[in-house]
């Protein structure tokens, strides 16, 4: 049986939970949770690139000029491809399809999959509960630090050695922050609000959970009624 802290907003462990083996025990084949990631990729995929065809292109209803006796080739259009400013041949088209197809089962098995391997290596994060009095992006901040998610606030010697680094360097220091996904039993205006604006932290809904958000972040922050929304929904 896995097992996971829980904390308080304020950092302090409160106990250990032990988490459902059907949702956190399974074993990753990872072929599948890379057939689920890369269906649920194609089905987001917009189609947007379209070229014109012949029967789509303006004008040319009249015959350039008659079939015989010109000297010159015949043509029947000048929306023709063969023609500057007529239609595409075989050109990238709105009617192309992406989308694949994936069974329910085999996609919620990879999704549990995405979890048990979070579980395993110690990046789910519980809080007792999640609750703010006011929509503000510094009190939500506070949590994370006080959850090691962010860094603590540097002094001002650490700010002056940082202004003389150069932008490359300030950019692997933006990568080396913990990218974080916030689950929510269900959706709390506050701390929608106070945490939307917070880089690399992403929020979704329980019973919204998919592979793909799981295997895009770092870390799981989860209140331990997320949990059990996660476990109503998902557990048959």
């Amino acid at each position: 049986m896995q097992k996971v802290s829980v904390y308080n907003q304020n950092g302090e462990k409160l106990e250990e939970i032990e988490l459902n083996s059907k949702i956190f025990g399974l074993a990753v084949k990872p072929e599948l949770v890379t057939q689920a990631i890369i269906a649920q990729r194609a089905n987001q995929r917009k189609v947007i690139a379209h070229t014109k065809n012949k029967g789509e292109v303006a004008g040319g209803g009249r015959k350039p000029w008659r079939q015989k006796g010109t000297g010159r080739a015949r043509h029947g259009s000048i929306r023709s491809p063969l023609w500057r400013g007529g239609g595409v041949t075989f050109g990238p088209t709105n009617e192309r399809n992406f989308s694949l197809k994936i069974n329910k089962k085999a996609k919620r098995k990879a999704m549990l999959m995405a979890l048990s391997d979070k579980a395993r290596n110690q990046k789910i994060v519980l809080l007792d509960k999640l609750e703010l009095d006011l929509p503000k992006t510094k009190k939500f901040f506070s949590v994370l630090q006080n959850l090691n998610l962010r860094t603590k606030k540097v002094k001002k010697a650490e700010i002056k050695k940082s202004e003389s680094k150069k932008p490359e360097d300030e950019a692997k220091q933006s990568n080396k922050i913990k990218s974080v996904l916030l689950v929510l039993p269900q959706k709390d205006q506050k701390i929608w609000q106070a945490a939307r604006n917070i880089a690399r932290l992403n929020l979704i809904l329980a019973d919204s959970l998919n592979v793909l958000s799981i295997v895009e972040h770092q870390y799981l922050l989860l209140p331990v009624s997320a949990l059990k929304q996660i476990e109503k929904t998902f557990v048959k």
